[in-house]
């Protein structure tokens, strides 16, 4: 099946016809041989309908739809040139800045096209224009892009959650710190080549910076000491919560930071020195609300009336410093930064922290980012009727695409499954010499090797749903497998000859020579060559990345720290009889020996008496 599935690709048969093809192919076969019993297609429309009727599915046209508004609104526009500022003037800002914006993209859009194709049209030609090596500019743009795979709202988790039978808020919660540790390991890789070949990632010239001050520095400092106040207030007020740890804790805190660096810089810009007492009377009228709330135990509004207190009392600061001394300490890089990142990191919180936090399933998540991204396409006047039309069609386009995979995977795996296909691969998995470990480096391995020729969704439904059981009954948890899974097919986006964020990015990248519209020089090409080869560093930062979280569980198996823990051994159990002496003729003492709560039988009295 198989080698016949392989070859049916390889013709260029589209893989959903492609699969259903096949099973219902061998299904015939089997049926001649006697090894498949006719009666099992009958379950064949339940288990379409089944996929039908799954409404964890349903998160993926909404996580979709929000990715498509938000990459048509400029967000990532307005990201990559406030972030490429930000560090470009040191050596190798601009790759950093678009890891960075890779990964903020990953956790608002979750789409690997939308991400790689706008960081490929927005920074690569800038890339370009000062200097970067090919290589390491295509590498890090399509890298950053697949960073969409691992880092949630994840489509990719989305259904790995749904193959393997597990909750998608704890698939989300386990792959939130593997995500961020190998944007990290981006960063570090572009660290070293800027270190050892700084030609490879020079700085911005200076003429090249905007966002100065009126004495001609940056003044990137007073970001800092924003952002520090900003986050030790919020680790404060996140300590008066019963939430002391995992993927929640991190989001919820960067959420509460944010908001008290936006307030101290909105009521700056707007109120300043000038209007001081306002900013003053609106911090007390503030304390006096938290003070209430508190004593009425609205416990999560009076933390965010202390939040909002606690960036007016930064602006109060703010404009004492500036009426008394003279001095700013709000440069104009810290207002654009602060102004450009709130609206993103907003989204973050309305998608994964109601989720985190239980507030919300990924669905009803989903729904809410796809209402916030058009909340915030609003805001910046882009929403127009040709955008929700390009979105809607992309959207029903791909979520068409997925479902019917699924359906075709269904058909073959049901022949599968009829000659007991599963049972072979089970044993064959769970007998390999080494136990889990062993499991775990053969399956990697091999999931590797398929990604040169299988995408994502094809490894999904078709190899996850035959590794799971292995892996269940060998002990691992399976949505540490899950997360090792999805970094490891993170790989199928990324190594030819099928890599798609290398497609995307080739699309987009100049294929002819062309003339730069700042400088004026004529530009050479980005050839095919150098975005596979700047590609491959970034492969084996991912396989890296696959063994770290075999090595260390505890990078995933945090979120079982975030549910209420039971111990068994402590489980009583109590069941109550109801008493039946209510009713009538039966009395509420039992009989010796008898059913409690039945009486004794009437007595008859002898004829005669």
């Amino acid at each position: 099946m198989f080698i016949a599935l392989v070859g049916f690709l390889l013709l260029g048969y589209p893989v959903a016809f492609a699969l259903a093809a096949n099973g219902l192919f061998f299904a015939v076969v089997g049926i001649e041989l006697g090894l498949f019993q006719p009666n099992f297609l009958q379950a064949l429309p339940e288990r379409i309908y089944g996929t039908m009727n799954n409404d964890t599915l349903l998160a993926i046209p909404f996580f979709t739809f929000m990715g498509l508004i938000l990459e048509r609104s400029g967000m990532a526009e307005d990201l990559l040139d406030t972030i490429g500022q930000l560090f470009g003037s040191i050596r190798g800002g601009l790759a950093y800045a678009v890891i960075f914006v890779g990964a903020l993209l990953a956790a608002t859009t979750g789409v690997v096209a939308a991400s790689v194709i706008s960081m490929g049209l927005i920074s690569l030609p800038i890339m370009l224009r000062y200097g970067y090596d090919r290589r390491l500019a295509t590498g890090v743009i399509a890298a950053s892009g697949t960073l969409a795979q691992i880092i949630p709202p994840s489509l990719v988790l989305i259904v790995m959650a749904d193959q393997l039978g597990r909750s998608v808020g704890d698939m989300y919660e386990g792959a939130f710190v593997p995500g961020l540790v190998l944007s990290c390991l981006y960063a570090g890789y572009v660290f070293l080549v800027s270190i050892f070949q700084p030609s490879f990632a020079p700085g911005l010239p200076r003429e090249a910076l905007l966002y100065m001050q009126d004495d001609g520095k940056r003044g990137t400092w007073k970001l800092g000491v924003l952002a520090l106040y900003s986050a030790v207030a919020a680790y404060a007020l996140m300590q008066q919560t019963s939430v002391r740890g995992g993927a929640d804790f991190v989001i919820l805190t960067m959420s509460i930071t944010v908001l008290i660096a936006f307030i101290a810089v909105v009521s700056n810009y707007y109120l300043g020195a000038r209007r001081l007492p306002v900013t003053i009377a609106a911090t007390a009228l503030l304390g006096v609300a938290y003070y209430f709330l508190r004593q009425s135990g609205y416990t999560n509004l009076s933390l965010l009336a202390e939040a909002i207190a606690f960036g007016f009392v930064y602006a109060i600061v703010i404009g004492l410093v500036e009426r008394f001394g003279g001095f700013k300490l709000i440069s104009p890089i810290a207002e654009q930064v602060t102004f450009v990142m709130v609206p993103p990191l907003g989204l973050i919180f309305l998608v994964l922290g109601t989720i985190f936090i239980g507030v919300a399933t990924p669905t009803e998540g989903g729904a809410m980012g796809a209402a916030g991204a058009m909340l915030l396409a609003i805001m910046k006047r882009r929403l127009t009727f040709d955008l929700l039309r390009q979105a809607g069609e992309s959207t029903a386009k791909l979520s068409a695409f997925v479902l019917f995979i699924l359906v075709g995977a269904r058909v073959f795996s049901l022949t599968f499954y009829g000659v007991n296909g599963h049972i072979w691969v089970e044993h064959l998995l769970v007998s390999l010499p080494g136990g889990q470990t062993g499991f775990l480096i053969v399956v990697n391995v091999m999931v590797f090797l398929l990604a040169f020729f299988l995408d994502f969704f094809e490894l999904a439904f078709i190899v996850v749903p035959l590794l799971g059981p292995a892996a269940e009954k060998l002990g691992i948890d399976l949505i540490w497998f899950g997360v090792i899974l999805a970094v490891n097919m993170q790989t199928s986006f990324m190594h030819p000859p099928f890599g798609f964020a290398l497609f995307f990015l080739r699309s987009v990248a100049p294929k002819d020579p062309y003339t730069d519209k700042v400088t004026g020089k004529r530009m050479e090409p980005v050839t095919t060559m150098q975005i596979y080869w700047g590609s491959v560093p970034f492969v084996v930062i991912q396989c890296i990345m696959v063994g770290l979280v075999i090595m260390f569980p505890q990078m995933v198996m945090h979120y079982k720290a975030t549910g209420p823990q039971v111990d068994p051994s402590k489980v009583e159990i109590r069941i109550d009889v109801p008493s039946l002496g209510g009713l009538p003729g039966f009395d509420t003492p039992a009989v010796p020996g008898g059913l409690p709560g039945l009486s004794a039988p009437p007595t008859i009295p002898p004829p005669g008496n």
